[in-house]
């Protein structure tokens, strides 16, 4: 039991900070998506021509 209580603190812990980064990559992850695909678009389109 105290196992599983010790499990649950470090992941309440560990999960604060990781819950903010999920936000910050969200806020930002879509143009960098879209940016990066473009990007893999053009040089698959220069080395097919």
């Amino acid at each position: 039991m105290k196992y599983i209580f010790m499990a649950l603190i470090i992941f309440l812990v560990s999960g604060c900070a990781t819950w903010n980064g999920i936000k910050k990559d969200t806020k930002t992850g879509v143009g960098w998506t879209k940016e990066k695909v473009h990007k893999g678009a053009v040089y698959i389109e220069k080395k097919t021509q």
